[in-house]
């Protein structure tokens, strides 16, 4: 288990985990970015609800992408189902 030092609104912070340190360093810049877009759109707030409110950005990213994710899922699965029964139409 490594550790890797990230900086998430200018708080240093240690990182232990098994995870590439670069993988967890873009995680920590993604964090980051997401509290720096929350904070800039709402100046006085405090780094609680910037943190709540860019941790629901974060969960909107993740669902829409598992969302087209399922989409195109069903849609390969879709065209595995065809395919098959074409080939079982040359057999």
């Amino acid at each position: 288990m490594g550790s890797v030092e990230v900086f998430i609104l200018g708080q240093r912070y240690i990182i232990k985990g098994d995870e590439d340190p670069e993988y967890i360093k873009k995680l920590a810049e993604y964090v980051d970015a997401k509290l720096k877009e929350v904070h800039n759109s709402m100046p006085g707030i405090t780094p609680l609800k910037a943190s709540i409110l860019a941790s629901l950005s974060i969960a909107d990213d993740m669902h829409k992408i598992k969302l087209r994710y399922n989409s195109v899922s069903e849609r390969i699965k879709n065209i595995e189902d065809r395919a098959d029964s074409i080939i079982k139409l040359f057999d």
